[in-house]
């Protein structure tokens, strides 16, 4: 019986060439799957969490990427605080993840808020642990993509400021820098075990919370608190950081800057003040949803982070 030797071994090859081809589409289909805006859950504390998570066209798990963490304001939820801030869309010109929780409410994807020292509604009163949420949320990821573990950055707004001050102080072992943007420091003790760096952005004319802190003029929570003021924020960083004491400051416009430098492991302290300024993003180009129109013309905050936090990683993270 006479077999094509020569038949037989196309065959094999061109089947060895389908499986290669289809092996790496396939690829290609569940890298591309990962790419985009993605929702996903993970359980904390026996609640369900959720949460937003862009990732960039050019990731591709080679090497580990920042990680920026986006807290919507009280009210608010993770697809505001997308279209509020623009970091996915920096994200994809700069390359890192962003990442947007949502906090808690009686809804399940609206009018949500923080757990933030006094502040706010729902997650407030349920005593919601969004500390240990933020945490197992940055681990959570760490598990699924190739992330910088000196580089994990949190910014928000408001209540999500307040939340940030709070990461700032109980995951200093996980964070490198936060960004709050009118938001109070209202925890009762901050006792970093590292250095974090700190930028701030506060509007002089903001009457949700109080540039000199004290009772809210407007506020939309039936729990009445009182804020510190941002001067409070600054000095105890500065203090925590081990800062030199002496700043530097400039005037940009409306916009005044100060810069405590020569901090613990290369961190530092700033400060944006938006002189007049109320209570919104600087910057954003979105809706208005609470407090004051966007500061547009100014200053864009997002940009002036994510510079911020791009020199600002963490020296050692063991």
């Amino acid at each position: 019986m006479f077999i094509d030797a020569g038949g037989v071994c196309r065959r094999i090859f061109i089947l060895a060439c389908v499986s290669v081809v289809t092996a790496c589409a396939s690829a290609q289909a569940q890298d591309e799957a990962v790419r985009g805006n993605r929702e996903g859950s993970l359980v904390v504390d026996g609640r369900t969490r959720t949460y937003l998570l862009h990732v960039p066209e050019a990731y591709d798990g080679t090497h580990p990427w920042p990680l920026v963490i986006v807290l919507h304001g009280g009210g608010g939820n993770a697809k505001n605080a997308q279209r509020m801030t623009g970091f996915s869309d920096l994200a994809n010109k700069k390359g890192f993840l962003a990442v947007y929780p949502n906090g808690t409410g009686r809804l399940a994807d609206r009018f949500l808020t923080w757990n933030a020292g006094n502040c706010c509604g729902y997650a407030l009163d349920h005593r919601v642990n969004d500390v240990a949420f933020i945490r197992a949320l940055i681990e959570h990821l760490q598990k699924e993509f190739k992330i910088d573990s000196r580089a994990v950055y949190v910014t928000g707004i408001s209540n999500g400021g307040m939340l940030a001050y709070q990461l700032g102080c109980e995951l200093s072992d996980k964070i490198a820098a936060i960004a709050p943007v009118a938001g109070a420091m209202n925890v009762d003790v901050c006792l970093p075990s590292k250095p974090v760096s700190v930028i701030a952005f506060h509007g002089t004319e903001d009457r949700h919370v109080l540039y000199q802190g004290g009772w809210p003029l407007v506020y939309y929570d039936r729990h009445e608190r009182k804020d510190n003021s941002v001067a409070n924020a600054m000095a105890h960083w500065v203090e925590r950081d081990a800062c030199d004491t002496r700043y530097q400051e400039m005037e940009r416009g409306d916009v005044r800057v100060k810069t405590w430098s020569f901090c613990l492991e290369g961190t530092e302290v700033s400060l944006y003040t938006i002189l007049g300024g109320g209570h919104a993003w600087p910057g954003s180009t979105a809706e208005k949803m609470w407090g004051d129109p966007p500061e547009i013309g100014r200053i864009s905050a997002t940009d002036i982070i994510w510079d911020f936090f791009d020199r600002h990683s963490k020296r050692d993270n063991s």
